[in-house]
């Protein structure tokens, strides 16, 4: 599922010494971890709010990402909110994601979460449900014990439709502060779901958590290799008005005949991503003599690959794939391909790559009897 995210991080972070955001934690920024989080889980454009003096800093501690841009927050958190919503380009029934900065170990599984609770209600949100005794207290004297049955912690990302919070915020009360977006769509009469948090996900407030967050972060860092799979495949032209490729359909006068949809280019980056993993090819998985699979979606056999490197720990770092035909002309079509294998991979967009060429009338390929894809995959999988 495509989304946007939007990156809170234009507090002062006082309590916790100040420029919390823009601290080294694990050897990265604060708030690169948030903003590489969400790219890495296929975010389709980021939005970093910060302070108006902030700019130069977001530059600095996001070099080398792509798919963000960073706008001026307000005084409150809600004007920052407000900001970055205003500054999303997307449809308005797109998910967002809203995230503080504060909490940086932002993992791929909530936000999956998240994107999965959002389908059929108006906002989710992560959070951990309360297990410590409560104490309601004045001048330092216990006043009462309240009942912690149903009571949650809520934390950040929350997600909602983009169209949905910002016509909530529209019609907040003007002199009020809300102590979270979720509270806002509430208000609106919208219904928010509980999905669960991470306890990793802590905020950090006060100079303390940091040694904390780092402890966590030393006990996650596991030694990774880094691997690189290819494949190759081939079909046959038959008859036909329509052709498969990459997982976006072209008119075209004639089709690919295999046992499947004959998407040469998602059957070669599969054999590429199983491959790298040491896991077979694509026959293995999906032996072309099972009439389950007649005339099936290629983009099952990719996604079933990469459930299988994520099962192991691993995660995909990019794709490059070569599809070799004379005819249709694949550039017209090369960004809807690319975006497809984003959206189906998780991938931001400029770490997956689709080329073309033709093989000057030579081969099979030349003569057009058939066509051709091979492709690249590069993973990376606990040492």
């Amino acid at each position: 599922m495509t989304f946007a995210g939007i990156v809170v991080a234009a507090g002062s972070g006082s309590r916790a010494g100040g420029d919390k955001q823009w601290r080294d934690l694990g050897g990265r920024p604060v708030v690169r971890w948030s903003v590489e989080a969400m790219l890495d889980a296929g975010a389709e454009e980021v939005v970093v709010v910060i302070a108006p003096d902030g700019m130069d800093r977001t530059g600095t501690a996001l070099a080398g990402l792509s798919g963000w841009r960073a706008v001026q927050g307000g005084a409150e958190r809600a004007d920052s909110v407000r900001a970055g919503l205003d500054a999303l380009t997307g449809a308005p029934d797109r998910p967002v994601l809203v995230h503080d900065a504060a909490r940086p170990l932002l993992s791929r599984a909530v936000i999956d979460r998240l994107l999965q609770a959002l389908s059929g209600c108006d906002g989710a949100i992560a959070a951990l449900p309360v297990a410590d005794t409560l104490k309601r207290g004045e001048a330092a004297v216990i006043r009462a014990t309240v009942d912690r049955d149903g009571l949650w912690r809520a934390q950040t990302p929350q997600a909602f439709r983009a169209g949905r919070l910002q016509a909530a915020y529209a019609i907040w009360p003007p002199g009020q502060t809300p102590t979270d977006d979720a509270s806002v769509v509430e208000r609106d009469g919208g219904d928010v779901r509980l999905i669960e948090g991470d306890p990793r996900l802590m905020k950090l407030t006060y100079p303390e958590d940091f040694a904390m967050a780092e402890a966590l972060i030393a006990t996650q860092t596991r030694p990774t290799q880094t691997r690189v799979g290819q494949g190759f495949d081939a079909h046959r032209w038959g008859p036909g008005d329509t052709v498969w490729l990459c997982g976006v359909e072209i008119a075209h006068d004639r089709t690919l005949v295999g046992h499947s949809d004959a998407d040469a280019g998602l059957h070669a980056l599969t054999d590429a991503v199983l491959g790298a993993m040491g896991d077979g090819d694509i026959g293995d998985h999906f032996p072309p003599t099972d009439p389950k699979w007649k005339g099936a979606a290629s983009d099952q056999f990719l996604i079933h690959a990469v459930e299988r490197l994520t099962a192991r720990g691993g995660r995909l770092v990019n794709v490059d794939v070569t599809l070799i035909c004379e005819r249709p002309k694949v550039k017209p079509h090369r960004q809807a391909m690319r975006e497809r294998l984003a959206d189906i991979l998780h991938l931001p967009l400029d770490a997956v790559s689709v080329k073309a060429t033709t093989m000057e009338g030579m081969g099979f390929t030349g003569r057009e009897e058939g066509l051709a894809a091979s492709a690249i995959a590069t993973i990376e999988l606990p040492a």
